[in-house]
């Protein structure tokens, strides 16, 4: 309770020194639109619906690049860290590709699927594939081999040891894993809709660049942010907590 009630005031605050400067005028509305617009704004876009549409486009995107990713990233980590010969091939690839930012991607997906829904979906996957890859392969190289052998001793072969050994031991990593690439790809997507795909938010605030309408790129932004805030909140907050719980990682408060 007291840190939403500290969260609520630190926002007061700012909403408080962002009216005081646009009280004084150092810019024009039409680029530092005050806390009201920006309000009425986020209140046009949500009862026209075109904030819900966006919102709505954006989230099938990422469920799908995202999904996909998950499954790949995780199904790859673990053959890296079984194989000696694989980490130090492909690892070592995957490491140098973790270099490169999301939006270096966009012009190989243009160039290979043209300005389409497959190729802003391939920015997405190759975002937060990586990510997910590396963290899971952490993660199994970190369980310690008394687990593997008692696993064995009771019983467990071949998927048997994935399923009831490694994954569940390496959950830690891989939670961190998941929750970077959802970071990723939730960049890797708007940075590909500002580009060249129709709808979604990142197209919503080009919208708002192209009628120099700075009151919507801020509540596009707000709407990102919100939505970012949400997942973490509803989802990877209480499966960390859960996950922490379980191997007495909890902090004491």
């Amino acid at each position: 309770m007291k840190k939403a009630a500290r969260q609520l005031l630190f926002y007061l605050f700012l909403l408080l020194v962002w009216q005081l400067l646009f009280q004084r005028k150092l810019w024009p509305p039409y680029l530092f639109p005050s806390p009201t617009m920006v309000g009425e704004a986020l209140w046009q876009g949500f009862s026209d619906r075109t904030f819900l549409v966006g919102v709505t486009i954006s989230m099938r995107r990422i469920a799908l690049g995202y999904g996909f990713a998950v499954v790949l990233g995780v199904v790859l980590g673990f053959l890296i860290a079984a194989s000696d010969f694989l980490e130090a091939t492909v690892g070592g690839l995957v490491l140098s590709l973790q270099s490169l930012p999301s939006i270096c991607w966009l012009p190989l997906a243009i160039l290979w699927f043209g300005l389409s829904e497959r190729a802003i979906l391939f920015v997405v996957v190759m975002g937060s594939l990586l990510s997910v890859t590396i963290n899971t392969e952490v993660g199994v190289r970190h369980v310690p081999k008394l687990y593997r052998m008692a696993g064995r001793n009771l019983g467990a072969r071949g998927f048997g040891v994935f399923a009831h050994v490694l994954l569940p031991a390496s959950l830690p990593h891989l939670v961190v894993g998941l929750k970077q690439g959802w970071a990723f790809a939730w960049r890797s997507l708007i940075s590909g809709e500002m580009i060249f795909v129709s709808l979604g938010l990142g197209h919503l605030l080009m919208v708002g660049r192209d009628l120099n309408d700075m009151s919507q790129v801020i509540a596009v932004m707000i709407v990102i942010m919100a939505l970012g805030q949400l997942v973490d909140q509803l989802i990877f907050r209480g499966v960390e907590s859960r996950i922490r719980n379980r191997w007495g990682l909890a902090r004491e408060v």
